[in-house]
């Protein structure tokens, strides 16, 4: 067997403009922040404040597009699923990979999920999310921590919440990942 080589010539003209001092460097940087995450935590626990609110002054319906809204805004839905893993939820529908999954989790009516009661529904008047760890990596992130809900009577709930992060086309930051749980309570 014989092997023939070939050997190939590339030639490269290098075109270089000189930058001056009074040019301006582009730089392309679309790395989540920290920052970036914790607004986005500080939004989700806001808007979830606010489809109570709305509930309890105009009802069900209202909060129900006042959701469908919070998410089309926070979720990355439009860009494929979500690993979605609410608090309140039982199998065969613990997880809600869809749009409509998300929202029947947090306002019900969905005759699709009959256990759904509306998570965002339940009277609460503070949110908190506070970090144990954040996991910044160029476009995404990924959040660790506890949320403390308080409901109307100052009843404290506390989940364990993980939420992920990534950037859509535009550059904002949706929510790729959310997994809750209510603590461990041993007996």
């Amino acid at each position: 067997m014989k092997i023939k080589c070939l050997a190939l010539t590339a030639v490269v003209v290098f075109h270089s403009n000189i930058v001056t001092a009074n040019e301006p460097v582009v730089v392309v940087n679309q790395a989540v922040t920290e920052g970036e995450a914790l607004a986005a935590q500080r939004a989700w626990c806001s808007a979830l404040l606010e489809i109570n609110a709305t509930y309890e002054k105009e009802g069900q319906a209202a909060a129900k597009a006042l959701a469908e809204k919070v998410i089309d805004a926070a979720y990355a839905y439009q860009m494929g699923a979500v690993l979605f893993k609410p608090t309140l939820t039982v199998n065969p529908q613990t997880f809600r990979p869809t749009r409509a999954g998300a929202l029947s989790y947090f306002v019900g009516g969905d005759p699709a999920f009959p256990n759904d009661k509306g998570f965002a529904l339940k009277g609460w008047k503070k949110c908190e999310a506070v970090n144990n760890a954040i996991f910044l990596d160029g476009n995404s992130a990924i959040t660790m921590g506890k949320v403390h809900f308080t409901d109307k009577n100052g009843k404290v709930t506390t989940v364990d919440k993980t939420w992920g992060y990534v950037r859509d086309g535009a550059g904002n930051l949706r929510i790729n990942l959310h997994h809750s749980s209510l603590e461990y309570q041993p007996k």
